[in-house]
């Protein structure tokens, strides 16, 4: 691994799975150098994957199969910022449809618990609005969504 700050991320056994389906799903992501247990340790064998190296969208990640000890929660989220519905849709499905659960505005975790912001960049540039009126009317939009739906985004921004 050629970078000096890497995200490590906590998986129960399936940190290979994970990477492979994050580099299946996401753009200019990869797998990496795979890590073989050299002996038992508590949660795995002999052999077993201790450590996967992967990037999601540039990001470098290292998976590691620590157990059941620790799970993911929503104060660590990968926000990925998508051009248009089509996008937004292709993303959000890909990680609810596949074993995730949708939550709100936004937000939805992959089948290992981890949380994505499936963020429109309409939304972001809306909620910058020097018209403070127009950001209010997104933000109120943004909180009824599950899925952010651009069209209702630009409705609410152009008032």
């Amino acid at each position: 691994m050629s970078s000096k700050n890497t995200v490590c991320l906590w998986f129960d056994g399936a940190a290979l799975e994970a990477a492979r389906f994050y580099a299946e799903v996401f753009p200019d992501c990869a797998v990496g150098d795979i890590v073989r247990a050299p002996g038992d340790y508590p949660s795995g064998k002999e052999g077993d994957v201790l450590t996967v190296e992967f990037s999601v969208m540039g990001i470098p990640c290292l998976g590691l199969n620590g157990g059941p000890v620790f799970s993911h929660n929503e104060s660590f989220s990968f926000q990925v910022a998508t051009e248009d519905q089509a996008e937004t849709d292709r993303l959000w499905e890909a990680i609810v449809g596949n074993g995730g659960r949708e939550s709100a505005c936004g937000w939805c975790k992959d089948r290992w618990g981890i949380s994505w912001q499936i963020t429109p960049r309409v939304l972001t540039a809306a909620l910058k609005d020097p018209d403070r009126a127009a950001a209010r009317r997104v933000f109120t939009a943004m909180m009824d969504m599950v899925k952010i739906d651009v069209a209702a985004i630009e409705r609410a921004w152009k008032g």
